[in-house]
C-alpha cells in the first residue's frame, strides 16, 4: 500500500465531497487527487529524482497539504519544517538534511539549488501533467524527516518511513479516534507542520473535511468551532488553556465529539476544567519525533486516572526499563522505552546516536515514568530535565501541575537555578491572566508541595518561549533567567 493510493480511492469514494477548506476556498476529494498528481508531475519534471530531500516551509494551508502529498506521490521525501522557527533554524535543517529544494512562502535565501515560491508553486498546480503521479517507494525507503526538538543540542533529523506513516494511520483509526466518520469536520487549529498535519490522513480515508486555521487564535477557534460545526480537533495544552480563558467559550455551543491533545502534559486542573466546558471527549496521545504522536494513548472514558499517558496503542509495546535496560517490577521508576511499526529508521547521518536510541531492538524515549498494575504509563519528566536540589531530585513537571491549579496561571516553566547551597535552586516563570500575583503562586506551592520541590522564587512574564510544537521552552526560560534578561525575583 501506497500513501498515493489512498488519495485516490478517497477520490473515487467521496468524489465533490469537500476535502480542504481554508476562509472561502474549498477542494473537493477529488481536486485533491489531481492537484497533488500535477505538482507531484512538475516537482519531478523540474529535475528532482524519487529520494531526493525537498523542504517545506509553509503555514496552514492547502497548499501546504497539497505539498506534503504531491511528495508522497513522486517518490519525493518531505524534509519537515516550521514556520515559527528562525532562517538560521530553516538554514541548518535544509544543509543537514541535504535537501536540493526548498518550497517556501517568501523570498528568503536558502542554501539550497531549487527555491519553489508560493507563486511557483501554485503555477506548477495548475500547469503540471495531470496523468497519475504514481512513483512506488519501498515500504522502509525515507518518506519523510521530521526533527527533534533540540533541547539537549542541535535538532536531529528522524528518518521516517511509508511503513511507520502507514502503522501511524492505524493506530489513531484503532484507538485514538476510532468513529471519525464521513461528514465529520476536523478543525486543524495546531500547526500542520507539527502534530495537526497527522490527522489529515485519518480525515481523508474516512471522508471527513479538514478546516484549517491559518493561525491558531482562540477567539478565532470558538468562532469557528461553532459556526463550521466542528467535531474533531486536535490541540496542545497550552491552546486549550487559552480556549478556556477566552470569554465567548462560555456560552458557545460546540459539536465536538473528540479533542486529541499531547505534543506536552496537561495539568489536572486544565483537564477538569476542559471536561466541564466540553465533556468526555479527550483523548490523549503520547509520542515523539522518533516515534511520532504513537506510544501511548489515554482514551475519553480513561480520564480518571489522574496523570497517566495511557496505555500503548494496539501496534506498540512499551516498557519500563533501568540503566542496564532491564524491566522494573511494576510501580517502579525508570526510562519508558518501545517498539513497532511505527517508529523512526534511523536518525540521518548519526549512526552513533542512532545506535544510542535504538538498544536491543528498543527505542529510548529519554522519558522517566512508571508503569501501574493495569498497564497504564505515568511520565515523571524528561531524564535531562530532572532537577537535583538539596540531594534530593525534583520533577519540574510535578511542580508545574500544582502551579497550574492557582486560578489565572495559564503558562508555567520550573527551572533550576544554579546555587552554591541548593545546586539546583527551584524557580517558577509563570504567565496567565492580568494582575497574577506571584505571592498566591508562591503561598499556594508551600501548601502542596515538600519542602525541597518548592521554587524558591516566582516570576511572572507576559508569556513564556515556545518551540514551534507549542511546548515551553524550559532552557530558554532558564537561560534568560542566567542572563538577568526577564528576572525579578520573588524570595522566599
Amino acid at each position: 500500500m501506497q500513501i498515493g493510493s489512498l488519495i485516490r480511492r478517497a477520490a473515487r469514494h467521496f468524489k465533490t465531497a469537500p476535502c480542504l477548506v481554508q476562509d472561502d476556498r474549498v477542494m473537493s476529494f477529488a481536486e485533491f487527487d489531481a492537484a497533488t498528481d500535477r505538482l507531484g508531475n512538475a516537482l519531478l519534471a523540474s529535475g528532482l529524482e524519487p529520494g531526493d530531500q525537498v523542504g517545506v516551509l509553509l503555514p496552514n494551508s492547502i497548499e501546504c497539504i497539497v505539498a506534503y502529498y504531491a511528495l508522497a506521490k513522486s517518490g519525493l521525501v518531505r524534509v519537515g519544517m516550521n514556520t515559527r522557527e528562525t532562517i538560521g533554524d530553516h538554514a541548518y535543517k535544509l544543509t543537514d538534511s541535504q535537501s536540493r529544494a526548498v518550497i517556501h512562502p517568501g523570498d528568503d535565501d536558502f542554501p539550497v539549488e531549487m527555491k519553489i515560491d508560493l507563486a511557483t508553486l501554485n503555477r506548477m498546480i495548475d500547469t503540471g501533467d495531470s496523468t497519475p503521479c504514481s512513483v512506488a517507494r519501498a515500504l522502509d525507503a525515507p518518506y519523510r524527516m521530521g526533527y527533534t526538538g533540540g533541547t539537549t543540542g542541535q535538532p536531529k533529523a528522524v528518518t521516517l518511513t511509508e511503513r511507520g506513516e502507514l502503522a501511524e494511520l492505524s493506530a489513531f483509526l484503532t484507538d485514538l479516534m476510532p468513529d471519525i466518520r464521513e461528514g465529520d469536520t476536523f478543525l486543524h487549529a495546531a500547526p500542520i507542520a507539527h502534530a495537526s498535519g497527522a490527522f489529515f490522513l485519518p480525515a481523508l480515508v474516512r471522508g471527513a473535511r479538514s478546516l484549517m486555521m491559518t493561525k491558531f487564535d482562540a477567539a478565532q477557534f470558538v468562532d469557528m468551532a461553532q459556526a463550521e460545526k466542528a467535531t474533531l480537533t486536535f490541540l496542545v495544552p497550552t491552546m486549550l488553556s487559552m480556549i478556556l480563558e477566552e470569554p465567548g467559550c462560555a456560552d458557545a455551543t460546540f459539536d465536538l465529539r473528540r479533542i486529541a491533545y499531547g505534543a506536552s502534559p496537561i495539568s489536572e486542573a486544565v483537564l477538569r476544567r476542559a471536561e466541564a466546558r466540553f465533556g468526555q471527549v479527550f483523548a490523549q496521545c503520547y509520542g515523539q519525533a522518533e516515534s511520532p504522536m504513537v506510544i501511548t494513548c489515554l482514551k475519553p472514558e480513561d480520564h480518571d486516572r489522574i496523570g497517566s499517558c495511557g496505555r500503548p496503542f494496539t501496534i506498540v509495546e512499551v516498557k519500563v526499563l533501568d540503566d542496564d535496560d532491564n524491566e522494573v517490577p511494576v510501580g517502579e521508576t525508570g526510562e519508558i522505552c518501545c517498539r513497532g511499526p511505527q517508529t523512526m529508521a534511523y536518525y540521518w547521518n548519526r549512526p552513533e546516536a542512532t545506535a544510542k536510541t535504538f538498544r536491543n531492538g528498543w527505542l529510548h524515549t529519554g522519558d522517566v515514568g512508571r508503569m501501574d498494575e493495569d498497564g497504564f504509563f505515568y511520565i515523571l519528566d524528561r531524564k535531562n530535565d530532572m532537577l537535583i536540589s538539596g540531594g534530593y531530585n525534583v520533577y519540574p513537571r510535578e511542580v508545574e501541575d500544582i502551579l497550574l491549579e492557582v486560578e489565572g496561571v495559564v503558562e508555567v516553566a520550573v527551572i533550576g537555578l544554579p546555587d552554591e547551597k541548593w545546586g539546583d535552586r527551584v524557580h517558577a516563570v509563570v504567565s496567565g491572566r492580568p494582575g497574577l500575583d506571584p505571592d498566591a503562586v508562591l503561598k499556594h506551592a508551600k501548601s502542596r508541595l515538600a519542602g525541597h520541590k518548592c521554587p524558591k522564587g516566582v516570576d511572572v512574564w507576559d508569556s513564556l518561549p515556545k518551540s514551534g510544537a507549542g511546548k515551553i521552552l524550559r532552557r530558554k526560560v532558564r537561560d534568560d533567567m542566567i542572563a538577568g534578561s526577564k528576572h525579578r525575583e520573588m524570595s522566599e
